[in-house]
């Protein structure tokens, strides 16, 4: 349910023009402060210049890059929901169950299993449009990350905050993960109801093929995605050294493989699909392919259905920033002088 909305969203590609100036302003003071330094002693020509302020050239050109955002966000049309109302929808329900184990930051699938595999689920986020969405994560224990919802800003924004560190027990707990998952979904039958496992099928905590057998007894497709190659890789530590791998207890090098057999079990028991991922295709679009097959259910939610232009106010604000740009001079007023808004002591810059 988003309260705001651009009518224009492509305009604010142009907000990418505010860091290519800043960009080429510092380049540029940069290369005067080096032309002035042939010349002479920096605080011996600002001396010279007693009515110069370089900070006043930084406070003019801020004003412009502020002023340049406001234009382009009235530009893009933006607008805020004035108006609630209870909305019906029909769609899937779909609950992600991401494994965050510390064998999913190796690197096999680049850049690891772990980012491969939020980038994945975040533009499978971008295709929702009446669906329900749901993430639950799991190591040794699981726990839900994001209820089911139709806000689909607050499952991306919740998807970044996922890493191994938020897990308080490490394992692979993928039996919990699918219970958990069931749980998180609305009453009623589960015809329009699925489950993505996304893991590299290390389950060393409980019985995931029972709690399968369980989900689909209640109508809940389980599918899988095995996030790993069979060759596997070593499990990065992360103390910042690169080239630091985890260890056992011999002192080897522990390398995680992709457990196949395990995950196609759990599909095959979920009346689902099984895919391997690769560093080309993560599977997951073809997947939601499928799920958007499954029957849809209508289900109420609540949602904006009037907006308010606010553009206006983003431009008062801009014309108020290029009002400043374009009355500060680079000297000093004479009249104002004493008023010492700016540090003048600061080297020619």
């Amino acid at each position: 349910m988003d309260a705001y909305q651009f009518e224009h969203p492509q305009y604010l590609y142009w907000l990418a023009l505010i860091p290519a100036f800043l960009i080429v302003f510092w380049f540029t003071r940069v290369r005067a402060k080096a032309a002035l330094r042939r010349f002479g002693e920096l605080p011996l020509l600002t001396g010279l210049m007693p009515d110069f302020s370089p900070q006043r050239k930084h406070f003019k050109f801020y004003s412009l890059m502020v002023a340049v955002l406001f234009l382009v966000i009235a530009a893009s049309g933006f607008k805020v929901g004035t108006k609630i109302e209870e909305m019906k929808k029909e769609g899937v329900e779909l609950v992600i169950a991401l494994d965050i184990s510390n064998s999913m930051l190796a690197e096999d699938i680049q850049p690891n299993r772990m980012e491969r595999s939020k980038q994945a689920i975040s533009k499978l986020v971008d295709e929702l449009t009446n669906d329900k969405f749901g993430l639950v994560v799991f190591a040794g224990d699981a726990f839900v990350q994001l209820p089911v919802t139709t806000d689909y800003a607050a499952a991306k924004m919740v998807l970044s905050t996922v890493d191994p560190k938020i897990a308080p027990n490490q394992g692979t707990a993928i039996g919990a993960a699918i219970k958990l998952a069931q749980q998180s979904f609305s009453t009623g039958d589960g015809k329009n109801r699925a489950i993505i496992i996304i893991s590299d099928g290390e389950n060393h905590e409980d019985d995931a093929l029972l709690a399968v057998r369980e989900a689909n007894e209640k109508g809940i497709i389980v599918h899988t995605i095995g996030m790993g190659l069979s060759k596997g890789a070593p499990i990065p530590q992360r103390n910042g050294l690169k080239g630091s791998y985890r260890t056992n207890a011999e002192g080897e090098v522990v390398v995680s493989k992709l457990n196949e057999s395990m995950l196609m079990q759990i599909a095959a028991e979920g009346g689902g699909t099984y895919i391997r991922a690769s560093n080309t295709n993560t599977g997951l679009s073809e997947l939601f392919k499928q799920i958007h097959k499954m029957d849809k259910t209508e289900f109420e939610t609540k949602g904006f259905v009037e907006f308010e232009d606010q553009f206006q106010y983003f431009v008062a604000f801009a014309l108020l920033f290029l009002l400043v740009e374009f009355i500060l001079l680079d000297r000093k007023n004479k009249y104002l002088k004493r008023i010492r808004l700016f540090n003048s002591k600061e080297a020619i810059g």
